[in-house]
């Protein structure tokens, strides 16, 4: 098996506008350019498609990051660089998904993106920080909902303090360093 058709889930978690998404396209498009087949699972599009129904209480986070790293756990194992930019706010939940891959053999990564949530705020790129302070939501991860950060990360993100390209390009360093890219 060549390096290229080694799969690997990369999990990156992090608060809503932390910037996972973005770092986690800009990977894929260096590591497409170089020939690795890559998917990114989207949380977004994931409770469209995936988990539609499922709404945002504990029990209904577990089923969502479940799903997701099932899916993911699959595609890595048959040779996919799944990228995957979703909040998975509780730690046991993405402990799970790591023991999933670690009893299928299959290489998982955990990423934290670790935007200060007054960043996170700024940016909003959803406009949930502003629903939230208006009173039209409630529940928004790192804010008045529980976000649990990772203890130990395989890599920190600080995507406040550089730029997406520099970010991305931290990660790229990461699978080259793991033999996975």
């Amino acid at each position: 098996m060549s390096v290229s058709d080694q799969g690997a889930t990369v999990w990156l978690t992090g608060l809503p506008s932390a910037g996972k998404t973005t770092i986690a396209y800009a990977l894929a498009e260096r590591l497409r350019a170089e020939g690795h087949r890559v998917e990114v699972l989207d949380g977004d599009e994931i409770r469209e498609f995936l988990s539609a129904g499922l709404g945002f209480s504990r029990e209904d986070r577990h089923t969502n990051v479940q799903r997701i790293g099932f899916v993911a756990e699959l595609l890595a194992s048959n040779g996919v660089k799944a990228l995957v930019p979703v909040i998975a706010p509780f730690a046991d939940s993405r402990e799970a998904v790591a023991k999933r891959h670690a009893a299928e053999g299959t290489a998982y990564l955990e990423v934290h993106v670790a935007t200060p949530v007054e960043v996170c705020s700024e940016r909003d790129v959803k406009g949930l920080y502003a629903k939230q302070a208006a009173g039209e939501i409630s529940g928004l991860t790192g804010v008045d909902d529980p976000y649990e950060a990772p203890d130990s990360p395989d890599l920190r993100i600080e995507s406040h303090t550089q730029s997406v390209q520099e970010s991305a390009s931290a990660l790229y360093a990461l699978l080259t360093e793991r033999g996975l890219a």
